[in-house]
């Protein structure tokens, strides 16, 4: 395994993403103290993510929203405006690979470069020259942090330690490279190393080791048994230097969950948003060329939760799928009370197998019936593509207040434009 002796790697992180971009899109706030929340008069729900600002009285993301405006009374609320971080995702992104290549989008906010060797003597320009180009071409407010090291997961650190530098926060260029190490991780904690939070914190204290010098003076093997898996090991030689290669990680499922509005928390409502979530999902699998197992449907309630699961033949139509979540209502509305009322809740389907190699249940004979549907399926996204918008479906086309059903931005995942739709 290869260990270099130059800054190979780059890691950026824009600073609180989603609220930077409506203040460079809204002059009025910017310099405040901004929340990005779910939907418009939100009153119980959690802050998304807040700005800079916010960060300086104690906000933080995934904050309720009461604690939120405890530590920090003029908080501003902002409603989420997903499409909008979209674009200036796309925007940053063709920015940046002016100046670097781009090598893993690792989120809406994140991405690592490889940096050139004519680069690497001068990492410091080099992360200049790429703020700069954002700073002129998509706004000011938009500011990044940038870590530099021999590869990505020191980069990573990195970047985190340097968004933070002081009393400031934010725009951060942290170089450490290969000759200084490991003096800068030894100044950091361990729960400072991505991937290692409370529980695994607790269970290396019991074996011995509290600092993360002494993670560093065990050995790769003993890592891996502390981890339970090759994760350990690889964690190991990342620390010390060398250049990692993760393997990439497979698809498991497509979903999406949604924070119902507290108007909209009948079950009916609920099963809307369902339907509508379910849909999406849908698209997704059938664009990336997937067929799906099983379907899940998930409630959160306001003292517990339900769900209900139901195998699917591996199929991708909207016929199919549609029916198995009508199946999944019927079961789980004998589980709830008349009038419950639902928080949250999720679709997902799972147990994938490739679309092309679909293996036909010799007890089920649904060669055409799901082949006339897989048409009609094919046929709908097709016009609705052409339009941009959904003028066929299956069933009612009712969006949730707030909108956005399906094309909610997470930190890892960036929705397409037809997510919207």
């Amino acid at each position: 395994m290869r260990r270099p002796a130059e800054v190979e790697r780059l890691y950026l992180d824009f600073d609180g993403f989603f609220a930077s971009v409506e203040q460079q899109v809204h002059p009025h706030l910017r310099g405040k103290p901004i929340g990005i929340v779910p939907f418009k008069d939100a009153t119980h729900t959690c802050v998304i993510a807040c700005s800079r600002e916010a960060k300086a009285f104690g906000v933080q993301n995934v904050m309720t929203l009461q604690a939120a405006k405890e530590v920090c009374p003029q908080l501003i609320l902002v409603p989420q405006s997903p499409d909008l971080y979209r674009r200036a995702h796309n925007a940053l992104l063709s920015e940046i690979s002016t100046v670097i290549p781009i090598d893993t989008v690792k989120s809406i906010d994140e991405m690592t470069c490889r940096v050139l060797p004519a680069q690497s003597d001068d990492p410091l320009a080099l992360g200049r020259a790429i703020k700069k180009r954002i700073a002129d071409n998509v706004g000011p407010y938009l500011t990044c942090s940038i870590g530099f090291a021999a590869n990505r997961q020191l980069a990573k650190m990195a970047c985190k330690a340097g968004k933070k530098i002081g009393d400031s926060y934010g725009d951060g260029n942290l170089i450490w490279h290969p000759r200084d190490m490991p003096e800068p991780l030894e100044k950091l904690e361990l729960q400072d190393i991505p991937g290692v939070g409370n529980r695994m914190e607790q269970k290396l204290a019991r074996s011995g080791i509290t600092k993360i010098s002494e993670l560093l003076a065990t050995q790769p093997k003993h890592m891996r048994k502390l981890w339970g898996n090759v994760t350990g090991e690889r964690l190991w030689y990342a620390l010390h230097g060398y250049d990692v290669q993760t393997p990439p990680s497979g698809r498991s499922m497509y979903g999406h969950s949604r924070v119902l509005p507290p108007e909209s928390r009948s079950i009916e409502s609920a099963r809307d948003a369902s339907r509508l979530l379910i849909v999406k999902a849908a698209r997704r699998l059938r664009r990336d060329g997937w067929n799906a197992g099983r379907i899940w449907l998930y409630l959160q309630l306001r003292d517990n939760s339900a769900f209900s699961a139901s195998w699917l033949p591996d199929v991708c139509d909207y016929q199919a799928i549609l029916s198995a979540l009508e199946k999944l209502w019927t079961d789980i509305r004998k589980q709830l009370p008349r009038y419950t009322r639902i928080i949250s809740l999720g679709v997902t389907l799972s147990e994938l197998t490739r679309a092309t190699e679909r293996q036909l249940d010799i007890l089920l004979n649904d060669d055409f019936e799901r082949q006339k549907w897989e048409k009609i399926t094919d046929v709908i996204d097709k016009q609705n593509a052409k339009y941009g918008k959904t003028l066929v479906s299956i069933g009612p086309w009712v969006p949730p207040p707030g909108g956005y059903a399906g094309g909610k931005i997470s930190y890892t995942r960036i929705p397409r434009a037809e997510d919207f739709y």
